[in-house]
């Protein structure tokens, strides 16, 4: 890739885009090219809810695109095995080679319970599967017998391809510090998760330096990329507005995120009365009307433009080495242009 001319002042340097599935999926293969056309480094898309499967959309962005990096933010690692998970990253990196990372997370109740999981002893978990899969997608025939994965003389079963190891990225989604301090240990990099205020990065890079630490390792060897939700709009009423939506859907159903942040006890109890899980949008709505601009501007980047970039650079003074941001404005492209590092 060509030499870009460095990014104004108030522009990260790096950065990428979030998409969930508030957007068509060729809609989002258009975003993703004009991403990539304005500097972006990666596309990352979620599967943090039974609404839209990480994969297929992260090889309809790969179809389309020719540099831009494409993620999952994140799959869990409850719900495919070990050899599947090697597998299916394998083949998205046939399909892009050395682009595609696999962000890999431990998902969450009340979802994990009612499909019948039981997340139990989920650091033992998370680091049985990495290291599983880190092996496999290295080209070697891996036995492991641990309380999680069981493999017996398994390996990526090439036969119309040359074997090779897949250069894919693990980076572990993680929210809490134990689960944090593991990636620093044993990931390559780490998704800092949104919906968090940029006091929480302090925290978050303690552990991380700790389990790097373990690992022999600085904590400057791990990548850190972080969710960020930003809603933008030349109008600051209604980027609060269409920011407080979300905020108010977490605070119901992943009120570990927002304490990890100071959000107020008494305020997400009053949330978690009115939301169930799956909730209404009747419910969201009138839980809603309970959560002060306070709180949507500590957890999020809403706003104007000028607004919105000062707090994305307050992640990054805190540790996070490239934003990625998940549009909750009308006009994507808007946000996308506002954070390009391209611009003059």
């Amino acid at each position: 890739m060509p030499d870009t001319p460095p990014p104004a002042a108030d522009r990260p340097r790096r950065v990428a885009l979030y998409l969930q599935d508030a957007h068509p999926i060729r809609e989002g293969m258009a975003l993703a090219r004009y991403a990539e056309q304005r500097g972006f480094e990666a596309v990352w898309q979620a599967e943090s809810r039974l609404v839209r499967e990480a994969t297929v959309p992260m090889a309809a962005y790969a179809a389309v695109t020719e540099r831009i990096k494409v993620g999952s933010g994140v799959v869990n690692n409850w719900t495919r095995n070990p050899a599947l998970l090697a597998a299916t990253f394998s083949t998205l990196d046939d399909l892009a080679p050395g682009r595609v990372i696999l962000g890999i997370g431990a998902w969450w109740d009340p979802l994990a319970r009612k499909v019948g999981i039981e997340r139990r002893r989920p650091l033992q978990a998370m680091r049985e599967t990495v290291q599983a899969v880190r092996a496999l997608l290295a080209d070697q025939t891996v036995t492991f017998h641990g309380e999680f994965v069981h493999l017996d003389g398994v390996e990526l079963d090439y036969v119309h391809q040359p074997r090779r190891p897949k250069p894919v990225p693990i980076y572990i989604g993680a929210t809490g510090m134990q689960m944090m301090a593991l990636a620093g240990e044993i990931a390559d990099g780490v998704v800092l998760n949104y919906l968090v205020s940029p006091s929480y990065n302090a925290q978050a890079m303690a552990h991380l330096a700790e389990g790097a630490a373990r690992a022999g390792r600085d904590v400057e060897d791990l990548d850190r990329p972080q969710l960020v939700v930003c809603s933008l709009d030349d109008d600051r009423t209604k980027a609060l507005d269409a920011a407080r939506l979300l905020v108010t859907q977490y605070l119901g159903q992943q009120p570990h995120i927002m304490a990890a942040s100071g959000v107020p006890a008494e305020l997400l109890e009053e949330i978690g009365r009115i939301l169930t899980w799956p909730a209404t949008k009747d419910q969201i709505e009138r839980a809603a009307a309970l959560v002060p601009d306070e709180i949507v501007q500590l957890i999020t980047a809403s706003g104007t433009p000028e607004e919105c970039r000062a707090k994305v650079a307050q992640y990054v003074e805190g540790g996070c080495t490239c934003p990625i941001l998940y549009p909750l404005g009308a006009d994507v492209r808007a946000m996308i242009d506002a954070f390009s590092p391209l611009a003059a």
